[in-house]
């Protein structure tokens, strides 16, 4: 397909005449069971809504609201929007009725979709405050008739009953590439979010990148589970639009929650993900360890060696030879392939990586057992990928080097900058954020520290606003430390602190399953994680783990105290970003006390 000069909703067009009755998305019914919808299916539900909007008076460039979760009416409401050149605005599933206002406000919006009933009644909390807002649609079933609110099928119907329906091909064919597709907020940790323009260009080109320089790995035969959000960039290009060019199934995953069970039911070929998703299953399966019988445990323990060893040969997309080729095939045999068929990832022919590095200890583990983990790097103004490692290239560690028509480069002070046709148009209503976010000479300031190597790939070294500067003046980047911390199979979270302060210290989530596992064996009493992490053996146990895994580190890089929290960090909780980043701020607000307590008399 010809993925220049052209847009969304026409690639989607063009993909339907293709595929016609063929399976394009699955989603979960009230059974649990997965059902398909086709390529024909979808496409008489994105013109009937599309219809709808038109019968709304919806213009060109007005801005349409989607607010829900991932499944098949926010394709059909997304392709519908873009059809007749309006503008997408998403909005976080699990965002809060003030954070919902503030988009739709912001936006402009005029129309919201909503996913479910909770959503509907943040929108319409909201909407006493918006004037502008006209109508809210709920994609469930409307329990209660409420005002100004209309269900999706209701939506079908009245799209299907509109007589000027040749007003959606005249309005598809004014839609041009440089047109805005969509404003995405940025789930920032400190003030207000800012809207992230970004073109049908920015998008489409991303698309022709990715499908560019993966064309030998990606094809119609895939099938992929869609997990991250589609509020964010990474999900939404990856996981949407670029299997859309490329004609393949997307199934929806129901929640982080039912992840190995979907996994298990859709087992597919291919998935977008965040490194957070295989620390919890790593996590999973090691927690499950104590349970099995020695002679498994000492069987794991060997498989876990060699594939640690087979990281190289597996990074290189090379088969191990000679008497390791042996060992390697046994222990896949045994050990490799049950674990993989039992997560449901014995299909994976590889995954894409991205929104922070991988650990050592999961690339070992993963990449090492023939799971190809494809580190990236990409942020929402750029569409967002920018970097990736290639299957038969991976350097772990890495996030690879950058695709095709893209520049990139370090400025003197250090900041990974780039250019290309996937940056952004800039930040809506927001020019003073817009002109601080390029350099003179027009290269876009990610924010992040980095180095380049000899073979162009780029190491991402720590993001500049997290930076701690002590109180002696040294600069230290946390995300290091953290990552090394993470490594120990009993911390699970971890965020350091220093900021103008001595010393650094750390707040320390364990991986409670793997504590509770190693307190029964060391016949330690607790009813609650309350009791694990005020227990002093335990306390000594993550000190010994703090000074192993920090021991590489410089003397003023060494964490002189910690806590021990003992609930995880969610985005329920607010401490994660819906791409399950830490949010700093919040966690040194919200822990301000236990912060202070580890430095007396500061």
């Amino acid at each position: 397909m010809n993925l220049k000069n052209t847009v969304i909703p026409k690639i989607f067009k063009e993909q339907v005449k293709k595929y016609g009755d063929r399976v394009y998305v699955q989603h979960k019914d009230e059974t649990g069971e997965y059902q398909d919808t086709s390529w024909n299916q979808l496409n008489k539900q994105v013109d009937q809504t599309a219809w709808y909007l038109l019968s709304q008076g919806i213009k060109k460039g007005d801005r349409v609201a989607v607010f829900s979760a991932n499944r098949p009416e926010w394709y059909i409401a997304d392709l519908a929007i873009l059809s007749i050149g309006a503008v997408n605005v998403p909005i976080y599933a699990t965002n809060s009725t003030e954070e919902a206002l503030y988009v739709l406000e912001h936006s402009g919006s005029l129309i919201c979709f909503c996913g479910t009933s909770g959503q509907m009644e943040k929108a319409l909390a909201a909407k006493k405050k918006l004037p502008k807002l006209k109508k809210i649609v709920i994609f469930d079933e409307l329990e209660k008739k409420k005002k100004d609110v209309v269900a999706f099928e209701k939506v079908l119907e009245e799209g299907e009953a509109f007589t000027k329906k040749d007003q959606l091909d005249k309005r598809l064919k004014t839609i041009k590439p440089a047109d805005l597709a969509t404003i995405m907020y940025t789930s920032g940790t400190t003030g207000d979010p800012k809207g992230v323009m970004l073109s049908h260009d920015n998008f489409v080109s991303d698309v022709r990148q990715i499908l560019t320089d993966f064309d030998k790995y990606i094809d119609e035969d895939n099938q992929l589970l869609s997990l991250l959000p589609l509020s964010h960039s990474f999900e939404r290009t990856a996981g949407y639009y670029m299997p859309l060019a490329a004609g393949c199934t997307v199934a929806f995953a129901e929640d982080f929650t039912t992840l190995l069970e979907d996994l298990n039911k859709v087992r597919p070929t291919f998935m977008v993900s965040v490194p957070r998703v295989y620390e919890k299953i790593h996590s999973t399966i090691l927690s499950r360890l104590p349970e099995a019988s020695k002679a498994k445990q000492l069987l794991f323990g060997l498989a876990t060696k060699t594939a640690a060893k087979n990281l190289p040969i597996a990074c290189a997309d090379q088969e191990p030879a000679g008497l390791f080729g042996v060992r390697y095939r046994l222990f896949n045999k045994l050990v490799f392939s049950k674990i993989k068929e039992a997560l449901g990832m014995d299909r994976i022919k590889y995954v894409v990586s991205g929104g922070a590095p991988l650990s050592v200890s999961d690339a070992e583990f993963f990449i090492g057992m023939g799971l190809k983990i494809l580190e990236g790097f990409g942020l929402t103004e750029t569409t967002p990928v920018t970097n990736v490692n290639p299957p038969g290239g991976i350097k772990a560690g890495t996030i690879g080097p950058p695709l095709c028509e893209t520049k990139v480069k370090i400025s003197e002070a250090g900041e990974y900058l780039i250019k290309g046709p996937q940056v952004m148009q800039g930040y809506y209503k927001n020019k003073k954020a817009t002109d601080e976010s390029f350099t003179k000479d027009g290269w876009f300031r990610t924010g992040d520290m980095a180095m380049i190597d000899e073979d162009g790939y780029v190491r991402i070294t720590g993001r500049i606003k997290d930076i701690i500067v002590t109180a002696g003046g040294k600069n230290i980047s946390p995300q290091n430390i953290e990552n090394s911390l993470k490594e120990s199979q009993y911390i699970e979270q971890v965020a350091v602190i220093g900021d103008r302060r001595k010393y650094l210290s750390a707040l320390l989530i364990p991986a409670f399953d793997n504590l509770a596992a190693w307190a029964k064996k060391n016949e330690i009493s607790f009813s609650a994680h309350t009791d694990l992490v005020s227990n002093p053996q335990v306390i000594e146990l993550f000190d010994e783990e703090v000074k192993k895994y920090t021991k590489q580190f410089a003397r003023v890089e060494q964490i002189r105290k910690f806590s021990l929290l003992e609930a995880e960090w969610t985005q329920d909780t607010g401490e994660l970003t819906p791409s399950l980043k830490v949010k700093r701020r919040v966690i040194e607000e919200k822990y301000g006390d236990i912060i202070d307590g580890m430095y007396p008399g500061e």
